[in-house]
Order: structure tokens, then sequence, then C-alpha cells
């Protein structure tokens, strides 16, 4: 009874994901129907090649020489197109396969990337790329071919039942025989199977995690000598993940042999009864051939139809997993038109930023980050937000693009006597400056021109000269067209700030956000690129996070971010 309680669920949570799968069966239906119709038609003639080559046999046992050529055509011919149909099936398993994974994958990505950030971002990089990449195959693949291969199967099976049936009953109940144990083992195979996939999924996860994250930050692990101690990690991770894939392959190698045993044992007893038949005078051999040729076709389909129950299963935890992380809330855009009329009509006036009793929790915190905030900044003017790490300062740009929502008060923009609340609507407003490396592999050129594709290298040379960061990459063999790299490896972490600063200004929107964006610059630097910024776009609203008190004098307000979460006007 106890086993029968947790069986219960466990089916309910696959056939939950199974129906999601089903989406893409229905986006698929004419592809699946025509792999069905495919596998039935190579079916039928593997079928019929049976019952010919039996016709075969007793022609040439009977020495019917006006039949042979006629049985002998047939029985060819059906070979020949069974090789079509399969070479057919494999080129269009081929073609429609990977123009499924790949719809899927970048609707699954496309997911991932509109999820609201707080929700997402937990996930490690690593673990959803094995999501894409890994779970988005096992499941694309099982759309395409999973339904047909049940369908190919019924009829394999039942075909074969109905062919052995009409000649002698008896051995159509014997090649059954195998039947009830898989019918009981099934339970053992589905909670098996769905453990050892879910392990499975995780280890290999956990293996592109480490590996894309140690990689990623390959000059700090040479920096402090730790090489050797991350590839121990690595071996670590990898025999973990060992021993879970030799868990795995230790149950299906046993349960494989059990059921080949069983389906052996079922097979001879077929073939004695077939010999004791052919003994007896009660078939031919041509019968007695046929019977051979059926009675493996059917325990076959029969195994085979077993067989897809870890099929479905894998599916199924694959689809669980793809589940997790595209259920998440998605950001809508749901002030697009308001954002960009707004937008026009700020247009050579600037906005005005504000924040009333704002607090923040984020939703795996015991407490508030940001407690009854209040600020106000208007067009023209520039902030400091200061404070110690970690208090809430980058809470706060958060806030303003977008990627959190307040749990309380009123945080948004207004020009002209009208408003608009900030949400991911309004990051039109907003041009951002990271604190982290945020360059993209490619040339200088590529990486301004992701804020505004259309720009001009004019435009480019005249956002670089604002950073002063022209005569440097003037100066490079290939100037605009130099190739950063990936994070920027092959340019230091001062020129990769004024690279973000440049494309931030390239977007050329009222609001500049800046999260300690010239931690990495000379004082001297410093100054000269917030003077350009103010000089050239007098009307923009700039707010900065610092620890710099160089910068403080560039601030018309200086706002401190407490330890409670309270915000003071210094």
């Amino acid at each position: 009874m106890g086993k029968s309680k947790k069986y219960i669920p466990l089916l309910k949570e696959m056939l939950g994901e199974w129906r999601w799968v089903m989406q893409y069966v229905k986006a698929y239906k004419f592809t699946v129907m025509l792999y069905i119709l495919l596998g039935l038609i190579g079916t039928l003639m593997s079928l019929g090649t049976a019952v010919a080559s039996k016709y075969l046999i007793d022609a040439v046992v009977s020495k019917m020489n006006s039949k042979l050529f006629e049985y002998a055509a047939v029985t060819i011919a059906l070979a020949l197109f069974q090789f079509v149909f399969s070479a057919v099936s494999s080129y269009l398993s081929a073609l429609v396969g990977t123009k499924a994974n790949n719809e899927m994958r970048r609707e699954i990505y496309s997911n991932i990337l509109k999820s609201k950030w707080e929700e997402i971002h937990s996930f490690h990089s690593g673990d959803l790329l094995n999501r894409i990449e890994g779970d988005v195959s096992v499941v694309s693949n099982g759309v395409i071919t999973f339904f047909p291969g049940v369908f190919t199967k019924l009829l394999q099976f039942a075909g074969a039942f109905i062919i052995v049936f009409y000649y002698d009953k008896t051995m159509a109940f014997l090649s059954l025989l195998s039947a009830p144990f898989l019918f009981f083992a099934s339970r053992i195979l589905i909670k098996t199977m769905r453990e050892y996939n879910s392990k499975f999924r995780e280890y290999n996860g956990k293996v592109l995690s480490f590996s894309e994250e140690s990689i990623r930050n390959i000059q700090v692990i040479k920096a402090f000598d730790l090489t050797e101690k991350y590839i121990d990690n690595f071996r670590d991770t990898l025999s973990a993940y060992r021993k879970v894939r030799l868990s795995y392959e230790k149950f299906s190698v046993i349960t494989t042999f059990i059921l080949s045993v069983i389906g052996l044992a079922v097979s001879y007893l077929c073939y004695g009864w077939g010999v004791y038949r052919l003994w007896q005078g009660a078939i031919t051999f041509g019968t007695m051939t046929l019977f051979l040729q059926i009675a493996g076709s059917l325990s076959s389909s029969f195994s085979a139809l077993a067989g897809l129950v870890p099929s479905a299963v894998t599916i199924a935890t694959s689809a669980g997993r793809i589940m997790e992380v595209t259920q998440y809330d998605k950001e809508a855009d749901t002030d697009k038109k308001e954002a960009l009329r707004l937008l026009r009509e700020c247009e050579g006036r600037g906005v005005s930023v504000k924040a009333e009793n704002v607090t923040f929790t984020y939703s795996d915190g015991d407490s508030a980050v940001l407690n009854n905030v209040s600020f106000s900044v208007s067009p023209g003017e520039t902030i400091a937000l200061t404070g110690p790490s970690g208090e809430g300062k980058t809470t706060i740009l958060k806030l303003l693009l977008g990627l959190v929502e307040p749990d309380s008060g009123k945080l948004y923009l207004e020009c002209g006597g009208k408003t608009l609340n900030i949400s991911d609507s309004t990051r039109r407003f907003c041009s951002y400056v990271p604190q982290e490396m945020s360059m993209f592999s490619g040339t200088v050129a590529e990486n301004l021109r992701l804020v505004k594709q259309d720009a001009t290298d004019d435009e480019l040379k005249e956002v670089l000269v604002q950073a002063e960061m022209w005569d440097f990459v003037s100066s490079l063999p290939n100037g605009l067209g130099t190739v950063i790299g990936e994070m920027g490896e092959n340019i230091s972490s001062g020129q990769a700030q004024r690279i973000s600063i440049a494309r931030a200004l390239l977007k050329k929107t009222p609001v500049l956000l800046m999260d300690e964006a010239t931690s990495a610059l000379d004082s001297e630097t410093e100054a000269k690129v917030l003077e350009n910024i103010m000089k050239n776009d007098p009307g923009k609203v700039c707010i900065l996070t610092t620890h710099r008190e160089s910068m403080l004098r560039y601030c018309k307000r200086v706002y401190s971010v407490n330890p409670d979460g309270t915000v003071q006007c210094d």
C-alpha cells in the first residue's frame, strides 16, 4: 500500500511533464504523423517480407518452379523497399530533428532571458547551459521519435501476433509469456530510472558549471597558483559524476540481462514448439521459418514497447528540468507604449527620477535591504550613493533598471507633469555601466554597437573621446576593428571600464547609471571622463555608486546607504 501511495504521485508528476511536452508534439504534428506513416509502412513491409519468405521456402521445398521466381521477386522487392524507407526516415530524422532542436533551444533560451531577474539568477550559468543543450536535445528527439516509435512497435506487435495466431494459437500465447514480468517490473523501472536520470542530469550540470566557471576565471586561478587545486577539484567532480553514471549503467546492465534471459527463454520455447509441430508434420518448412521470424519480431516489438518506458521517463525528467527554469513570471514590457511616448516627449528636456518610501527585500532574504528610501534627481543633476559594500547601493540601481520591484513605496519617472512607474519598460530611459567586467567577444566597434547597431564610426569616435579612450583605440593596428576577446582579456580593467562608459553614452538616454564605473581609473582620467559627460549632455540624470571621495565633488547631492537599509542625504 505504501509503495502504491509513492508511485501514484510520481505518475501524476510525469503526466504533468508529458502534458508540457505535448505542446511541442502538437507543434510538429505533421512531422510526427509523417514519421508514423513511414514507420507503419516499414513495419507492414517487414511483416510482408516474413510472409513472402514462407511461401518462397515452401515453393523451393515443393519444387514449385512456376511460383519460385514470383515469390523471390516479391521477397527481394519488399526487402529493398525496407532499406529505402529506412534511409528516408533517417534523413527526415536529421532534417526535422535539428530544426526542432534549434527551435526549442531558441524558445527555452528566450524564456530564460525574459524571466524576471530575481527568479532566474539563482541558477548557475553552467546548469542553465546544460538544460538548454542537454535536456532540450532529449526532449526534442523524444518529440519527433517517441510517438512514431509507439505506433510503429504497436503495429509490429499486433501484426506479428495476428499472423502467428492465424497459423498457431499456442505459439502466439507462448510468445507473450514475458509480458507479466515486464508489466510488474515497470514500477521499479520507472521509479529507479527517474531517480538515476535526475542525478545524471544534476551531476552533468555540476561538471559543466565547474568547468565553465573555472575557465572563465583562469587568470585568477593562475595568479593564485591554484592550477593543481582546480585540476584536483575537477577530477573529484568528474569522479562523482562517474559514480552516478556507473551506478546507472550497473542497473541498466542487470535489467537488460534479466530481460534478455527471459526473452531468450521465450524464444527457445517458441522454437521448440515450432520444431515439435514440424516433426508432427502439422506445419511446413516455410511456416516454421515464418514462425521463427515472426516470433522474434513479436518478442522484440514487445521488448521495444517495454523499452519505451525508460525513454518516457528520460524525456519527462528532462522536460521537468526545463519547466523548472521556464515557469517563472516573464518580463511583459507592459508599459512599452507609454514609455516610448514619454521618451519622445522628454527629448531635450530630460526626466526626473523619484523614489518615495521604497522598501525592498530579496526573495531569498530574511530582512529588508532597503527601508523607506526616498530621493529625487532632476534633469542635469548628478547624485552619488555611498556606503559600505553590500548595503544596498547596487540594489537601488537594480530597482531603477526594473530588474526587481519594490515591496512597497513608489519609484517613478517624471517629465512635464507626467509620471510613469519604473518597470522593465522604462529601461529605455537608462544607460548602465556595471561594476563587473561587461565586455563581449568581438571587436571594439561590435561591443559599442550592441546598444545602437546603426551607429557610424564617427559616433563611435565621439563617445570614445568622451570616455577618454579614443587615443588608445586609434593607436591600435586595427583601430575600432581590434578584437577585445572574451571578457575583455586583451585590454586592462580601466580600458574595459571606459569602453563600457562609451557604450552607455552611445545609447543617448536621459538617465545614466554607473555602478563603481571608474574604480579602475586614475583620478585624473576619472575627472576628465565625468567632466566630459556633464559637458556633452548637461540635461542628463546621472546616478552613481562609489567608494571614492574624489567623485563626490561632481555630485549635486550625496546619499549614504546605511546598514539598516535607510538612506540619508549628507
